[in-house]
């Protein structure tokens, strides 16, 4: 489909529906075709009123980021924000679905705005490290008052029909159709000159109001300018010409646009919108898969079997522990009342979803499905056991997956009869709220069985990264190396205060030992004991868990662990940096105090060469996944676009002499990756390797 604009006439209105293919981005095809249809329609002596409105679900039209950091074609948004404002005759946008960014923009210059209801609208501009560059900053105030339209601008937040009829966005909700609506409005106006909305001047904020969301905004900003900046020219709205205003706009995302931070949350959107390029998938449609079978209903079953039902899908799910089964019931009820509590759920869809649940004692009583996972406690002997007994009960077209996050899925291949249709499914807990899954293909996997997932994925609206089939495959492979690190630091003289306070500043909302404490030391010790067994006999590693834990201090719910707990305030515990002086003194290791900065570069090194190995084994495809799970898996700063994307902000090359430190000092399983040293000799950062032919 070609993207146009289609017009009809309806009287003496003009009705202009943009029919644009996705992903529906504000390019120049897009913006001349706008352009040049409000332009006739303005023209046009039999033409009273114009409505402007989309064919498809969503009105959408976000920036294309294609153009960013290039000379954008003409013409310009702004040109045609503005050729709408400035028309004769009187603009009716019509809103539905998702409205984002330059989709809103162009609504804001419209004389009038309806939405549909069930509608939102957000300018997310800032989720890119930006501010809007279509005048949104110096119109928006205008509409809804300055506090009204800093939370919008500084939070990117989604705001439905009801509240921006409220504050004043719009003019009207369209309880049944949109269009109708908007053109019944239109015909009301034909021929009646309206004010422009650039030439109202913005009411005066109520000061306490405003002073609590730029203190607000201020607060929760953590290191982005792009909140302050929009602090800044959302006021200046109150004290400049609007002309000035757009000037001191588009000087502002410029600044912003060329900014490492801005540059790495783009990335993030841009390695996120390359998932969908598979050439291994072309001419293979994904099967939908409607009716989900689950063994195993742990936090991790109980948690996929929630998420499964969130996307309408079909759960069967299977635990012989009655304990177990009323856990996850329960688990799963409070989740729902989450889901009632925020709107999203009302007595009959959660009859309806309640009627697409099953709960069974036995894995024999399990009903015909169309994927069957795996997801009992983390022993490859149970795993084993579990997959064989599905296998042997699926319909043979069935997808079979596991969900583990550290063992060797291709063992667990290897037990079934036909391979070909299993891999692993990795989601992140709490599975119904995190985004992320490693979709982790085995050397057996087909592709039919791979799209299948990825098509499964899509349904619960994932990330679904995919992956070689190895031992905690990226995430925790790479997780397993930053804590090594971390912990190797306490041998030689940090603390682990200091490590946390590091870490945070670098972006991280809880360093790795006050996370450590939440979780539980004793769940982090018996996973590194189940993991002992896989590691090279030279490799540095450490007993300081064993310790700990062997003192019962077993993280914050014992009251005691790498800090003290009481009232529920974590505090700095003398006693463990006495415990840390003695194994030193035991070790023999050199003590010495670290700075911030060696911390969170040392980890990144540790981080960025263990990513480096996943890519050169084939277990990660792209720098860009390994970014992506571990930002929207493991809590690395999005800021920074992911441990890969800020080596090459950083220069691998500074880098590589705390690698080589590390290959010395911690043993094999640190040592130098190879297609580091490649990268170095060839001047290339690892972007290169996001590109099809390698850069």
């Amino acid at each position: 489909m070609m993207t146009r604009v289609l017009q009809t006439r309806h009287g003496p209105v003009a009705l202009l529906e943009i029919e644009h293919p996705p992903p529906r981005l504000a390019g120049q095809t897009l913006r001349r075709a706008l352009f040049d249809a409000v332009s006739r329609a303005d023209t046009d002596p039999a033409i009273g009123a114009i409505v402007i409105t989309g064919t498809a679900r969503d009105f959408g039209l976000g920036s294309d980021n294609v153009e960013f950091g290039k000379k954008p074609q003409e013409p310009h948004l702004a040109d045609v924000i503005n050729r709408i404002e400035d028309a004769a005759k009187p603009v009716i946008i019509a809103w539905h679905g998702s409205v984002t960014g330059p989709g809103c923009e162009i609504g804001l210059a419209a004389h009038r705005r309806v939405m549909a209801k069930g509608s939102v609208i957000s300018l997310p501009d800032i989720a890119f490290g930006l501010v809007p560059v279509g005048g949104g900053t110096q119109r928006l105030p205008r509409l809804i008052g300055l506090t009204a339209a800093l939370d919008m601008i500084a939070t990117g937040r989604h705001i439905g029909a009801a509240e921006a009829l409220a504050i004043g966005l719009i003019d009207a909700i369209a309880e049944t159709d949109v269009k109708t609506a908007a053109i019944a409005l239109a015909t009301g106006l034909a021929g009646q000159m309206q004010p422009r909305p650039s030439m109202r001047s913005p009411p005066a904020p109520d000061p306490g109001a405003w002073e609590a969301m730029v203190a607000e905004i201020r607060r929760t900003a953590k290191g982005r300018p792009a909140p302050l900046r929009a602090i800044e020219l959302v006021g200046q709205s109150l004290s400049l010409p609007f002309t000035a205003g757009l000037a001191s706009e588009r000087s502002a995302f410029l600044d912003l646009m060329a900014s490492p931070q801005s540059r790495a949350l783009r990335h993030l959107v841009q390695a996120e919108a390359a998932l969908d390029q598979r050439p291994d998938l072309a001419g293979i449609s994904a099967r939908r898969l409607e009716h989900i079978g689950i063994l195993g209903a742990g936090a991790m079953g109980s948690g996929i079997a929630s998420a499964c039902l969130d996307a309408g899908l079909r759960v069967s799910l299977i635990e012989p522990d009655e304990g177990v089964m009323r856990a996850a019931l329960e688990r799963m009820g409070a989740h729902e009342a989450r889901l009632e509590r925020s709107g999203r759920l009302d007595a009959a869809r959660r009859a309806e979803r309640r009627a697409r649940f099953g709960a069974f004692p036995a894995l024999e009583a399990l009903p015909p499905v169309d994927l069957a996972i795996e997801a009992v406690p983390e022993d490859m002997a149970q795993k084993c056991e579990g997959l064989v007994r599905l296998e042997a009960l699926l319909k043979p077209e069935a997808v079979l997956a596991s969900s583990t996050s550290y063992l060797d899925l291709e063992t667990m291949a290897d037990a079934l009869l036909d391979p070909a249709r299993f891999l692993g499914l990795h989601f992140f807990a709490p599975a119904p709220l995190m985004r992320l899954m490693e979709v982790a293909r085995t050397k057996h996997s087909s592709t039919q069985t791979l799209a299948d997932a990825l098509g499964f994925a899509a349904r619960l609206n994932k990330i679904a990264v995919v992956c070689g089939a190895a031992e905690g495959l990226i995430g925790n492979r790479i997780l397993a190396k930053f804590r090594a690190q971390c912990e190797f630091m306490l041998e030689e003289g940090a603390l682990p205060h200091e490590v946390d306070a590091a870490l945070e500043d670098f972006g991280l909302a809880m360093g790795p030992f006050a996370a450590q404490d939440l979780a539980g030391l004793d769940l982090a010790l018996a996973r590194r004991k189940r993991l002992i067994s896989s590691r090279p006999l030279a490799e540095r590693e450490t007993t300081l868990l064993d310790r700990l834990c062997g003192e019962g201090r077993l993280g914050a719910r014992s009251g005691r662990g790498w800090y003290a707990y009481a009232g529920g305030k974590r505090r700095i515990d003398p006693a463990v940096e006495a415990l840390l002086r003695a194994y030193a003194a035991i070790s023999g290791r050199v003590q010495r105090r670290f700075s911030a900065r060696e911390i969170e570069a040392r980890v990144l090194a540790a981080m960025v060469n263990e990513g480096a190995h996943l890519l050169a084994a084939g277990i990660a495809e792209k720098p860009a996944d390994i970014d992506l799970v571990m930002v929207h898996g493991f809590g690395f700063p999005a800021m920074r676009g992911g441990p890969m994307q800020e080596a090459d902000t950083r220069g691998l090359a500074n880098l590589v002499p705390l690698m080589r430190e590390s290959a010395a000092r911690d043993g094999p399983g640190f040592a130098l990756a190879p297609l580091i040293e490649t990268l170095l000799a060839e001047r290339k950062p690892f972007a290169a390797l996001n590109m099809p032919d390698g850069g």
